[in-house]
């Protein structure tokens, strides 16, 4: 069952709250990073772990700019996959350098 809210903490240290796919943010985070006033978080939602998930790993980025976290981009690490970015961030000058971004996350999770 998912969360019904999440919790009052809005930034990326504030992992706590819900991912833009109503699942918590805590499960798959890989890690954060920040362009001018928006946070991007970027999470393994694929496989899940203890169950079979045919095909590759699959990412989540969300954005957050103070409304709260929106789906910015899936992808896989497949490269013969092509990127699906949300409506709103589709053809955006940032595309590039957020995926870069993602992607270095994927490779490295680190400690945010």
């Amino acid at each position: 069952m998912k969360a019904e809210h999440a919790s009052s903490g809005t930034g990326p240290e504030d992992r706590w709250n819900l991912r833009s796919d109503g699942e918590p943010g805590v499960d798959g985070h890989l890690g954060y990073f920040r362009k001018g006033p928006a946070a991007f978080s970027v999470y393994q939602v694929s496989p899940v772990p203890n169950r079979y998930t045919p095909g590759p790993a699959e990412y989540l980025i969300d954005v957050n700019d103070g409304a709260g976290p929106r789906e910015c981009c899936r992808f896989t690490d497949d490269p013969e996959d092509v990127p699906v970015w949300n409506r709103a961030w589709n053809g955006d000058e940032w595309c590039p350098w957020i995926l870069e971004q993602a992607r270095a996350k994927v490779a490295d999770p680190g400690d945010d």
